[in-house]
């Protein structure tokens, strides 16, 4: 009992840790338990012995990694993306399984070594890419799309060699007999749970809902995911297949978000222990001793991969500047690998040292593809000149849709969001470019005669094209926060004066990026709860004028730049002519302006009739500045006024 506390407390102690310091770093959790599996394992400091009690607990990670994967699994997303997963993802497991087994026929390695190697060496990291993809707001670019179809069909593939390699543990003569029998008991199996499965699932989920106990469908989900596991180990398959085949089941259901997030702490937890279980088998000192071939391996595995992945993407898609983004990408081990490698140690196909030297290179090539892909960019443009000229004719074209205009509106994602303020612009006549990542979105507005481009807002030569220095604003339509940031850094660089909105899903990070320089976060539910409110009293007999100033108010301290409008009566005129109506101007402080060192007050804006609305600093965000704010250079003072006083107003703040 102690021993197994004692077990527990350090795998606790030393999770939490790595998992605080991968968040800091900023890399992938799973790196880290890795690591810590070596350090902590019987190779290095020996704190947890490679025990058999430890390896049935890595088991449940499997289960549930499978378990995930099988809930992901759509057969709408498969069909869409059908000529990428089986076409290019086919193609790669296949080629690459081919090219490894060949070469390790040249070193003497039994075939049976060759297709097990194969199979763990053919996956790639979906944990590290898809992270990555989302991260870069990447993940609907032509090379993004390769990658995940690329990875859907490596996770398919993984199905059939969970059955074949430990059936290559038999001897030479009885091997088809076994394979052919496991295949054929396989697709039974398969069968009846698939078959039976799909009738039997949504009914008896529906029962378990109806009870509204969060405990009964947690332990529903337990048994059935456990329950298939044990279907399929008692028929002589794995574990994971049964997992795989209820995560399968669980998603064709209404239920499977609830399911997910209820999963996912047992999954997470559990998967951490598989990984640190891989790390355990590593032996620092072989792997020391054998360096040369690690780092031959490595570079094999990194090299023979991306130029598998290169050609077939040229070759099956047609963009070589993608095909390389993709290889690039793709070039890493991945974490089905370790599941297949562990599979093959334990029916014996690897030796100690083919084992030491696999897995030594395969984590080494995971811990170099963040890397990879943050700079692949970079990378493709040394090696292919075709990814310049993509990248100039795009920007050519951007170019050539906003040149000549001055004074316009940049969005960024042009779909439900964006094309509605499309609408809003053009019913004001003012010109706007917008720029798209989703073709068909592209193709829609060109049918409709738009300016919208395809193109990548996060991209700083992507805005300069767009005319970003001639822009009148700009707006983020799409909810996606790493982009948001980026795109304000690069406006924060060329264009600090420019007024960005930008729209998100919740106030969660309204903060963050309001310091990164946002005039004004839109947050979704807000708007939805204050439509609601004023819907709610209307019907309950509230009259309209205090239904519309209760909105006002809200809005009024929610949003700085309608501060104005309830302080001060002229702005409840109504729709008089432009020229007294007052608007909103963004002036810019440069070293050499005049109010660089006064204070607000100083520079009597006030008797002009302009007031200042908010001041845009970094790190600080200000919707009602003092009058004793002392100016500095780098702030956006946000004025608002009539068009000639705001004239006066700016040359009063640059001129003195």
């Amino acid at each position: 009992m102690e021993s197994s506390l004692s077990l527990v407390l350090i795998l606790l102690a030393t999770a939490v840790i790595v998992v605080v310091l991968c968040r800091i770093l900023r890399l992938p959790v799973m790196l880290g338990y890795l690591v810590v599996g070596i350090l902590i394992g019987p190779h290095a400091l020996a704190w947890i012995p490679d025990a058999v009690e430890t390896q049935h607990l890595a088991e449940f990670g499997v289960v549930f990694l499978m378990f995930s994967i099988g809930l992901e699994f759509s057969l709408t997303r498969l069909m869409a993306m059908k000529r990428t997963v089986f076409g290019l993802g086919g193609a790669q497991v296949i080629v690459t399984m081919l090219l490894v087994m060949s070469s390790a026929a040249g070193l003497g390695l039994d075939w049976r070594t060759g297709l097990a190697l194969g199979g763990v060496l053919a996956m790639s990291s979906t944990a590290i890419v898809s992270k990555m993809l989302v991260e870069r707001a990447e993940l609907n670019l032509p090379y993004g799309q390769q990658m995940m179809g690329v990875l859907l069909f490596q996770d398919l593939a993984v199905v059939p060699l969970l059955i074949i390699i430990p059936a290559l543990a038999t001897r030479p003569d009885d091997l088809p007999a076994t394979l052919g029998y496991a295949m054929i008991k396989a697709a039974v199996v398969l069968l009846v749970l698939l078959v039976f499965g799909q009738h039997l699932m949504r009914p008896w989920f529906h029962i378990v809902a109806r009870q509204k106990s969060s405990e009964l469908f947690m332990l529903n989900v337990l048994l059935i995911t456990l329950g298939l596991a044990y279907f399929t180990e008692l028929a002589g398959l794995s574990l994971a297949l049964g997992a795989f085949v209820a995560g399968m089941l669980i998603s064709e259901t209404e239920y499977r978000y609830q399911v997910e997030e209820d999963i996912k702490p047992f999954r997470d937890v559990l998967l951490g222990l598989f990984f640190v279980t891989i790390g355990m088998k590593l032996d620092l000192g072989s792997v020391a001793g054998e360096l040369g071939w690690v780092l031959l391996v490595l570079f094999a595995l990194i090299l023979l991969k991306g130029l598998v992945v290169a050609l077939l993407a040229r070759v099956l898609e047609g963009d070589w500047g993608v095909a390389l983004r993709s290889a690039i990408g793709l070039a890493q081990a991945g974490e089905f690998g370790f599941v297949l490698l562990t599979l093959a140690d334990g029916a014996h196909l690897l030796n100690a040292l083919t084992l030491q030297i696999t897995l030594a290179a395969m984590l080494l090539s995971m811990l170099s593809a963040p890397f990879m892909i943050q700079y692949g960019e970079a990378i493709a443009r040394r090696i292919s000149a075709a990814e310049w000229t993509n990248r100039a004719m795009q920007m050519h074209q951007i170019a050539i849709k906003s040149m000549g205009s001055k004074g316009h509106v940049i969005i960024c994602g042009y779909g439900r969001s964006g094309s509605t303020l499309g609408r809003f612009l053009e019913a004001e006549n003012l010109n706007f470019i917008a720029l798209d990542l989703d073709s068909s979105h592209v193709r829609a507005a060109l049918a409709e005669k738009k300016s919208v481009v395809y193109g990548d807002a996060a991209k700083r030569e992507v805005l300069m094209a767009a005319g970003l220095m001639r822009a009148r604003a700009l707006v983020v339509s799409y909810q996606d926060k790493h982009s948001a940031l980026a795109i304000l850094r690069h406006v924060r660089e060329l264009r600090p004066d420019l007024p960005v909105v930008v729209r998100t899903n919740d106030d969660t990070y309204i903060e963050a990026l309001k310091e990164a320089g946002a005039a004004e976060v839109v947050a979704e539910v807000q708007e939805g709860s204050v439509m609601l409110a004023s819907q709610a009293m209307l019907m309950a007999g509230v009259p309209l004028s205090r239904v519309i100033r209760r909105v006002q108010e809200t809005r009024a301290r929610r949003y700085a730049t309608f501060n104005s409008y309830l302080r001060s009566p002229q702005y409840e005129q109504g729709e008089d002519s432009e020229s007294l109506q007052p608007r909103f101007l963004s002036v810019f402080l440069k070293q050499d302006s005049a109010a660089v060192g006064k204070r607000l007050r100083e520079m009597e804006l006030d008797a002009l009739g302009v007031e200042v609305n908010a001041v845009r600093r970094h790190n600080l965000h200000s919707a009602l500045p003092s009058e004793e704010m002392l100016l500095q250079a780098g702030d956006v003072l946000v004025l608002l006024g009539l068009p000639e006083a705001l004239l006066q107003a700016e040359i009063r703040l640059q001129k003195g």
